[in-house]
């Protein structure tokens, strides 16, 4: 096998560089008027980044089942939702430690994916997805009904700062929380990558594609699906953890089918079952989220509304990059190549002259 060319080596160093510049970022100074309303040290910018972070991990742990395995699911709400009320109900109600309560929170999700996952994959279909809703409906009427006092119902629960370590207490350790956040999602990117490059990668999208070919090599099409469903489960309960952190708590909103339409719809943004489409749908969708929200009031008509924004940028997308915002490049290519000023040699051979 050849080496791989100068272009190629640049390419692969990308994604160190920007999580570089990830990892610097809080020691920077520099502000950007209309994307933030504050420096990038700031704790509020901070913060919308730790919130960004945070959901592009979720979105590429869900296209681990939606654009790998091609299980659509409608309630991967619950499976962050039991990551958040878990450890948040642990810390504040019975005051664990939160390493402790993380460490029981998580495996607790994957279990709690497994024994949904093995009843909702014995269909298939649309099937599936509206049995992988009813679970979640379920657990979000548990938690608005407050069962014990221990969801606090509509309003949500506060995480309480006894058992959090002082490195993620006040304002001033946004910054932790913030690189908190970013392990989290380079957990989940090389989780997800090792898992394209390994067997098991190539398998699940063969299950997408077809089925009946992974059951002809002798393979178990329900428990491929079983094992890729407890994984994004287990993913999706770590990402609960953090964003109970991040945001200093949870609420009914991320147990709701909503957010589980949001995770669609950032795959599909940024491109369903490509190497870093969910990560840029993420991250973008969740900052024009917040930020809208935020700027609202000031905004005229329609536009104050971030889910009408946020639906016709997704209409927009859909239509001029049906691949997403990782299929731009590949479109843009033949622009490219005609706005590339042509030399000799290029189409057409150069005219011969006779020789003097």
């Amino acid at each position: 096998m050849s080496p791989p060319s100068p272009p190629g080596r640049l390419r692969r160093l990308v994604p160190l560089l920007v999580l570089l510049v990830a990892v610097v970022l809080p020691w920077s100074t520099l502000s950007l008027p209309g994307l933030f309303e504050g420096p990038l040290n700031s704790p509020g910018t901070l913060q919308l980044l730790a919130i960004c972070l945070v959901f592009a991990g979720l979105a590429l742990g869900y296209d681990l089942l939606f654009g790998r395995a091609g299980l659509l699911s409608f309630g991967h709400a619950l499976y962050v939702a039991a990551g958040a009320y878990g450890v948040d109900i642990l810390v504040s109600h019975y005051g664990w430690q939160l390493w402790t309560a993380a460490a029981v929170t998580v495996p607790a999700a994957a279990v709690l994916a497994a024994l949904l996952g093995s009843v909702a994959l014995r269909t298939s279909g649309i099937a599936f997805s509206m049995v992988t809703l009813a679970f979640a409906q379920v657990g979000h009427i548990v938690i608005n009904r407050d069962p014990g006092g221990l969801t606090g119902g509509e309003e949500g629960l506060p995480l309480s700062s006894a058992g959090l370590p002082a490195m993620f207490t006040g304002v001033v350790n946004t910054v932790n929380l913030y690189w908190l956040a970013l392990a989290f999602l380079t957990v989940v990117v090389l989780v997800v990558h090792a898992i394209d490059r390994a067997p098991l990668g190539r398998t699940l999208t063969g299950l997408r594609d077809d089925e009946r070919r992974i059951a002809v090599l002798g393979l178990s099409p329900y428990r491929l699906k079983l094992l890729a469903f407890v994984l994004a489960g287990t993913l999706a309960g770590l990402g609960g953890v953090i964003y109970a952190l991040v945001v200093g708590g949870a609420s009914p909103h991320i147990a709701s089918s909503e957010l589980t339409l949001s995770l669609i719809v950032m795959a599909v943004l940024g491109g369903a079952g490509t190497r870093w489409g969910a990560v840029v749908g993420g991250f973008l969708y969740a900052y024009l989220d917040q930020r809208l929200a935020r700027l609202g009031g000031s905004l005229p008509g329609p536009f104050g509304e971030p889910l009408f924004v946020l639906g016709t940028l997704f209409i927009l997308a859909v239509y001029f990059a049906p691949g997403g915002l990782a299929s731009l490049g590949s479109r843009l290519e033949p622009l490219r190549r005609a706005l590339r000023p042509r030399r000799p040699g290029d189409g057409h051979p150069a005219p011969v002259t006779d020789a003097v």
